[in-house]
């Protein structure tokens, strides 16, 4: 029935936030408030460690997407106050229909009362807004100006919107601030696109770049953690390509100034790619930027900049000879620039080139620590295709042998299982980890990788042997987590010494954390019919810590 009222369930919601976003989000079902339904969405407030927005699309038969504007939600993930919204939502699915519908009124009440309005209350109405709403002028005025052909009053609208003094408080723009600028940014490309519309595409090109030039200089004193300005950034990038597709510049001046751009200090943003122009640059363009990243090589040999803009020109050249020529004059010491030219082979359809580059790049890296992973992955596939598995094994054994990590061995056991010699290798890499935590240059390093790996086959007895001493508090909960059936008492130990330790921290992780080991030692005592001893601890613990009353809260939601 609610699936029906609002387009989706419980289970949909679980597959876009993942088992453990969906479990953290059943905590903060009481933390949702102001929930507000429209036609298609649904926004609430969520009380977290701050205060955060959300908005839920309702697809109609295509389901529900998510926003919220907490740190992982802005990464694009479907995050625990979604999830919170959500369950609302559904808690509510009755009340939905009717809450639409009376959204729906209300727009349509508000349309009708607009359309009786006359002329002079209109303007009334739009007096003032724009007298509250400093962001909304801006877009006005920038309009008007427009719309009369004011092409000196656009200009200084424009440099106005990506100068960033006015957000930099204390010489730079703050994290707080980003967004804010961001938004001024995206209204210059939004200008810059109407020039443009309005067949004013020489000037918006001008304007452009000029805007560009302005980021480029601003964008290191800003604290862009989010990328809203970078985005916004790209958009006035965008709108320069437009308007060069419509003005078509000449193309050795335009050659010289992305060339410039590429180059320059300040080029971090927005990252642009000479080649998008390549229809506007023509051939003659191209031959110019190319004799500007020649000279710029020359001049430095190892400039990061001068080799991009080469590769891309040559890679559009489609020589591929030329192209690995390039790539092989600077072999990155992970191995990543031998992938490069190994892919680039493969797609010219020479796969034993290919495949001698990898393997190369394995051999010249053979003692690196750190190896672009993906290179091993690359040859690895490749043996097991050709029936290689051996050589597959050897590879992996070769990258454990220099690693020592949970990855690495993981890798070794994937491939030696397909080659049927995982008893030995497993024997064998063991008896590494266990040598590196008895020496004194492995130390505790070598046994903490030994306790991942023996967690990691499932081998509890072997991870009690060496958990001594050598396991931190993660592998020791980890421990607790698989053997609380098979060994109560052991877990129950391990729980109950780290909720000792987990008294002092404050905060909501910290907490959860706390409430997660309690229910562990609960389970434990339920194991050994000592569950009145717990219900003592549990009386003891909350005496002692009743003060915190968000800790209270989170025991109380755990059943604690």
């Amino acid at each position: 029935m609610a699936r029906k009222a609002v387009g989706f369930g419980e289970d949909d919601l679980r597959a876009l936030a993942g088992a453990r976003s969906f479990e953290r989000g059943l905590g903060y079902l009481d933390a949702v408030s102001g929930l507000e339904v429209g036609e298609g969405s649904v926004t609430a407030v969520v009380h977290g460690t701050d205060v955060y927005e959300v908005e839920l699309t309702l697809g109609g038969g295509e389901g529900v997407s998510g926003w919220c504007d907490c740190p992982y939600g802005q990464e694009g993930n479907f995050c625990k106050h979604c999830v919170a919204v959500g369950l609302t939502v559904l808690r509510r699915a009755e009340t939905i229909p009717r809450q639409r519908a009376a959204a729906r009124a209300r727009a349509s009440g508000l349309e009708a009362w607009l359309s009786a309005r006359s002329r002079d209350e209109l303007l009334a109405l739009v007096r003032e807004q724009i007298a509250e709403d400093r962001e909304l002028r801006r877009r006005l005025e920038l309009r008007a100006a427009a719309a009369r052909s004011d092409l000196s009053a656009v200009g200084e609208r424009i440099v106005a919107l990506v100068d960033p003094r006015p957000f930099a408080r204390y010489g730079c723009v703050e994290y707080a601030d980003a967004a804010g600028y961001a938004r001024q940014v995206a209204e210059a490309a939004d200008a810059l696109r109407a020039l443009t519309a309005d067949g004013q595409a020489a000037q918006a090109v001008g304007l452009a770049e000029e805007a560009l030039r302005e980021l480029g200089e601003a964008y290191r004193e800003i604290d862009d953690s989010d990328g809203v300005v970078g985005e916004a950034a790209a958009a006035v990038a965008e709108a320069h390509l437009e308007a060069c597709g419509v003005a078509r510049p000449d193309p050795d001046r335009l050659a010289e100034w992305l060339a410039g751009h590429v180059l320059g200090d300040d080029s971090d943003v927005p990252d642009l790619d000479p080649l998008d122009y390549a229809d506007v640059l023509g051939p003659s363009g191209l031959v110019r930027m190319r004799q500007l990243a020649v000279e710029a090589r020359r001049r430095r040999p190892s400039g990061w900049a001068a080799r991009y803009l080469m590769e891309r020109l040559v890679k559009a050249e489609g020589d591929v000879d030329a192209l690995v020529a390039l790539y092989a004059q600077d072999l990155d010491a992970s191995g990543a620039t031998h992938l490069r030219i190994a892919e680039e082979l493969e797609s010219a359809g020479r796969a034993e080139e290919a495949l001698a580059w990898a393997e190369r790049g394995l051999r010249d890296r053979a003692a690196e620590t750190h190896i672009d992973g993906r290179l091993v992955d690359y040859v690895v596939v490749r043996y097991a295709k050709a029936g290689r598995a051996a050589d597959a094994v050897a590879v992996r054994r070769d990258r454990f042998r220099v690693e020592r990590s949970l990855a690495a061995y993981r890798q070794l056991r994937s491939a030696a299982r397909a080659a049927d010699c995982w008893e030995a290798d497993r024997r064998a890499a063991l008896a590494i980890l266990r040598e590196d935590a008895r020496r004194e240059r492995g130390g505790w390093y070598g046994g903490h990788v030994l306790i991942d790996v023996l967690l990691d086959d499932g081998d509890l007895d072997a991870a009690w042997r060496e958990a001594a001493d050598r396991a931190d508090d993660r592998q020791w909960e980890q421990l607790a987590d698989l053997s609380r059936e098979a060994r109560p008492a052991e877990a129950l130990g391990v729980y109950l010494r780290l909720v000792e330790r987990s008294k002092e921290p404050t905060g909501d992780r910290a907490y959860e954390r706390l409430a997660r080991l309690l229910l562990g030692a609960r389970d434990c005592h339920r194991a050994l019919g000592t569950e009145d001893a717990f219900t003592v601890y549990l009386a003891g613990l909350r005496t002692e810590l009743k003060r915190r009353r968000k800790l209270m809260s989170i025991l109380d939601r755990s059943g604690l």
